[in-house]
């Protein structure tokens, strides 16, 4: 049997940065490391919205990276 244990947590902005010359979305990312892993989708939504609102650009998603270990037991 194997555990996972969760190892680091990156949190990532999308922002719309308009329509490239061939008709296609341009969007710019903005991330921030070394997140706290017990953060809860509450949390993690309220800093990003507050992080978005010092930006030029709207805010189009938020994105959460969590990487973990694969251990057997």
């Amino acid at each position: 049997m194997a555990t996972e244990i969760k190892t680091k947590s990156q949190l990532q902005l999308v922002f719309d940065a308009g329509v490239s010359e061939d008709g296609k979305a341009v969007l710019k990312r903005k991330s921030f490391n070394q997140i706290n892993m017990n953060s809860t989708p509450d949390q993690l939504y309220d800093v990003s919205h507050a992080l978005a609102s010092l930006q030029s650009l709207p805010l189009l998603n938020i994105v959460r990276n969590d990487s973990f270990d694969v251990n057997e037991v």
